[in-house]
């Protein structure tokens, strides 16, 4: 057999037994020059060769599907340092609302498209109208950002500002107690009583913020009188005469009852010292922690695939979640309503999972609320197991699960929108989305709450009051959910109709006392009868009161299966003002 060697930039082509190879190999020492005869009978052999045996194809090793350890390895060595508009962004734009899992995802990106697309979908993921061109969400946060930066900048730009951080975070606050100079502050008597001097100091109030709670409080002090406002769970480090013996005594200091230097003794988070009402205050110092530890966690999305549901509008591929909602309207301030939303699950409509006899089934829910300009003002999240003995599963598919939510809101309009996800079935979804027009209760007009119909009412204990689901006030109800709005409400004869309602704004005479009648009446729709017709006197329920809440409850085992309603008449003699409210049910044996 012919053997050739050819010499190409540095590889060897070795043609053996009729199979080419390509290996690699240095460069070879000059070899003596060829004939120019020989030349050519070398190349016509070379050709002749290659036309007969074609070079056998490899596959290309850059083209090959990397191992996991190999694709972490090119990434790593790929990687670009995030420098430029990609650092800003993440160390300033959005400091304060990324996630650490986003944070995270974010610096193992590759190059800079990745980046540029992770960006948008940050953005997207966060528009509460995702069908706009615009999104609110993005230009509201880089307004916060704008303001923070001229009204909070203290040596440093103000988005990096503790209030700034907060500001950007949840918006203007509802109030603010500021003190921009310091000097004499009277103590409340939950820090103590007694006057003090003081270094300038904050307080901001919001009445709710997501992910931390209702009636938040958070104090901002600049101890170093440069502007530089840091936020604190130590209400005592605002005292300028904390440190200085004999001044700045609490009420119980100043009568003798306590000394100042019992402030620095036993530990805690405060110095606050003792006072009336001083000692209940020591109790909620973890609550103030825990509190403050929320307000400085970045923002977390609990279900995010409910969420990214709702945004995107995604038609339903299997049959739908269904659900019943119910909207109540409860006056708590003149300028707040508590806005009540009951969901009703229909047991049988659940997937369950059953282990050591027990059946249990679990749905999310995750719900929103948007104002007119679709900013998003409130959200919640929630989960409802239902457990069961598995041998009463099938007696108990026909029985409802009920959910309940309170939500405090200005009067306006709005969008709420609520999703439920299947937990043991993930493709088992459901959405809900109504507007709601929160009323508006004027002060020189007689108005009423929602009439709700209940099942159950009770009362709490005294520290339950105001607290927990299905109560309002010192009462617990759960509230009968319609099939459709305006549609009748089902009871059975063998359960009691319970009925709760406020008035507002009755009048008050010259005796400094109410003058109104209520009157109360239940109709047999069928044949128009009234099966019940009562009054009282307010001036009997809370005679110096210009707010009533009406409770009753009346069995039904009188009434025949058919359609009712009950209505609540007010009747104020001060005033010459009516209102009335009805609700229709319907009786079932």
């Amino acid at each position: 057999m012919h053997r050739s060697r050819v010499l190409v930039s540095g590889l060897g082509l070795f043609l053996l037994s009729g199979s080419l190879f390509l290996s690699s190999a240095q460069e070879p020492t000059a070899a003596p020059q060829q004939a120019p005869a020989a030349a050519d009978q070398q190349k016509k052999n070379d050709a002749s060769v290659t036309r007969v045996q074609p070079t056998e194809e490899r596959p290309d090793p850059t083209k090959r599907r990397l191992s996991d350890r190999e694709e972490f390895a090119r990434r790593k060595a790929t990687k670009i340092e995030i420098k430029g508009e990609y650092k800003k962004w993440l160390d300033e734009d959005v400091r304060w609302i990324i996630t650490d899992e986003e944070m995270k995802a974010f610096k193992s990106l590759a190059n800079d498209e990745e980046r540029d697309a992770f960006i948008e979908e940050f953005w997207q993921r966060r528009n509460p109208n995702p069908e706009s061109v615009d999104n609110i969400f993005r230009d509201e946060h880089y307004a916060r950002i704008a303001y923070a930066n001229e009204h909070f900048a203290a040596g440093k730009p103000g988005w990096m500002t503790d209030r700034g951080h907060i500001y950007i975070s949840f918006g203007k606050p509802d109030s603010i107690d500021s003190h921009p100079s310091g000097g004499q502050y009277q103590r409340p008597m939950e820090e103590g009583g007694g006057s003090t001097s003081t270094f300038p100091f904050e307080t901001w109030h919001y009445r709710w913020l997501q992910g931390v709670g209702d009636n938040i409080d958070i104090e901002f002090v600049d101890t170093c009188m440069c502007g530089d406002y840091h936020a604190t769970i130590d209400r005592s480090e605002k005292d300028a005469l904390l440190h200085t013996p004999g001044a700045g005594l609490t009420m119980y200091e100043e009568m003798g009852q306590a000394k100042k230097a019992d402030r620095f003794s036993g530990g805690g988070l405060e110095r606050l010292g003792a006072g009336p009402g001083s000692q209940s205050q020591q109790s909620k110092q973890f609550d103030r922690l825990d509190t403050f530890a929320k307000l400085m966690a970045p923002p977390e999305i609990k279900f995010a695939d409910l969420d990214k549901f709702l945004s995107s509008s995604k038609i339903l591929t299997g049959a739908p979640f269904l659900f019943d909602v119910r909207t109540d309207y409860v006056k708590l301030t003149s300028d707040t309503v508590m806005v009540p939303l009951t969901l009703q699950i229909r047991n049988g409509d659940i997937t369950y999972q059953t282990k050591d006899g027990i059946s249990t089934g679990t749905v999310n829910i995750l719900g929103r609320v948007s104002n007119i300009n679709h900013r998003i003002v409130q959200t919640f999240e929630d989960t409802v197991k239902v457990e069961v003995p598995s041998e009463l599963l099938g007696r108990t598919k026909n029985n409802q699960s009920v959910y309940w939510k309170a939500m405090p809101l200005p009067p306006g309009k709005y969008k709420v929108e609520i999703a439920i996800k299947d937990v043991n079935n993930p493709d088992h979804l459901g959405t809900w989305r109504r507007s709601v027009d929160v009323p508006r209760f004027e002060s020189d007009r007689l108005a009423t709450s929602s009439l709700i119909l209940a099942d159950q009412m009770e009362r709490v204990p005294s520290k339950d009051i105001g607290t927990g689901n299905f109560v309002i006030g010192n009462t617990k109800l759960r509230p009968r959910v319609p099939a459709a709005v305006a549609a009748p409400v089902t009871f059975h004869r063998a359960q009691s109709l319970s009925f709760w309602m406020q008035v507002y704004n009755l009048g008050i005479g010259d005796n400094k006392r109410n003058d109104a009648t209520i009157e109360y009446q239940i109709v047999d729709l069928a044949s128009n009868k009234q099966v019940l017709n009562a009054q009282e006197s307010a001036a009997k329920l809370n005679p110096n009161a210009d707010q009533l809440t009406l409770e009753k409850t009346m069995p039904l085992a009188s009434l025949q299966p058919g359609r009712y309603q009950v209505t609540i008449k007010v009747s104020d003699g001060v005033s010459k003002q009516q209102i009335a409210e009805s609700a229709p049910f319907n009786v079932q044996d």
